[in-house]
């Protein structure tokens, strides 16, 4: 019999990945490469459920990562059961192995799985075991997110109550302590995993604790300069637009981000961007024709090499 892990069993670890179980090695690799980045705690300062999420990545990609520990990994959830060894590990065996490699029958196998789950002098006890794990998914609008809330869920006739931190990000689990199944013989419950969902923003989106937002800006404020309002969560600040600010570049607004669950604050990032006319005036189109025949010589493409 080969010693193996309880979580074998319980967890699949090619749904963690969000890979199918013929995918290659290539494949894992770059899912969990992914995952690893969104939730790495130095993106995700303060956050439990990433945190949780970040070890339950790392844990799948020991097992999936390495080819022999994969077989043996598949080998297990496709023919394996979990039983306690005399020591106290956790071990695997095959129906053939208590069948005595098939010379046995049927009867020796309910015999052999009796002894196997805890029969101590014909008392027929067995262990206890936790409940199976649940998931479900809960719908956030973006201030709920980013204020935090608690909303409900009603599973199977309960009604549970989920407490949504601050800041929470689209996709973060929530782990709800003692909500998933009924354990078995006396084993504890398992725990509920509630995934958020959040609903985007008409004006502004987000990356990590920073908020993100497109300023539309004329020619003439970024060539000669200005000052613009721009929104934030809590109301408007005024922006210093430099002359010569070229269409795309982005501005930070400090400490006007979105607020984790730990007091941290990121920041709003703004990236203005030039509004081209679309009907001009005649005499608009003079000034525009003079203006670029003031300055034949400018070719913005020139690094091109065109």
């Amino acid at each position: 019999m080969k010693v193996m892990r309880k979580e074998w069993l319980d967890t699949d670890y090619y749904a963690v990945l969000g890979v199918e179980k013929s995918a290659s090695a290539k494949e894992i690799k770059q899912a969990y490469r992914k995952l690893a980045q969104r939730f790495h705690p130095d993106a995700n300062a303060g956050d439990l459920d990433a945190e949780t999420r970040f070890k339950e990545v790392n844990e799948a990609y020991e097992v999936l990562g390495d080819e022999e520990t994969r077989k043996e990994y598949d080998h297990v959830r496709d023919m394996g059961y979990f039983v306690g060894g005399p020591s106290g590990d956790q071990q695997y065996v095959r129906v053939e192995d208590l069948l005595g490699g098939g010379g046995g029958s049927p009867f020796d196998l309910f015999g052999g799985l009796g002894d196997l789950f805890g029969r101590a002098g014909g008392t027929g006890t067995r262990r206890p075991r936790p409940g199976q794990d649940l998931s479900s998914e809960i719908g956030l609008t973006f201030h709920e997110a980013i204020g935090g809330a608690t909303k409900t869920l009603n599973l199977n006739g309960q009604v549970v109550k989920v407490k949504i931190p601050k800041g929470v990000a689209n996709g973060a689990r929530i782990r709800i302590k003692g909500k998933g199944g009924t354990g078995a013989n006396g084993g504890p419950p398992g725990d509920l995993y509630v995934t958020v969902r959040v609903a985007s923003h008409p004006v502004f989106g987000r990356t990590g604790k920073n908020l993100t937002l497109t300023v539309p800006v004329t020619y003439p404020e970024v060539a000669l300069g200005a000052d613009i309002k721009v929104p934030t969560l809590a109301g408007s600040v005024r922006l210093r637009i430099p002359a010569g600010t070229p269409s795309g570049k982005t501005f930070r607004v400090r400490g006007q981000g979105i607020e984790a669950a730990d007091g941290s604050k990121g920041d709003l990032l703004v990236t203005v961007e030039v509004v081209v006319p679309t009907e001009l005036t005649d005499e608009e189109k003079t000034v525009l024709k003079r203006l670029r025949d003031e300055h034949p010589g400018e070719n913005p493409r020139a690094h091109l090499g065109v």
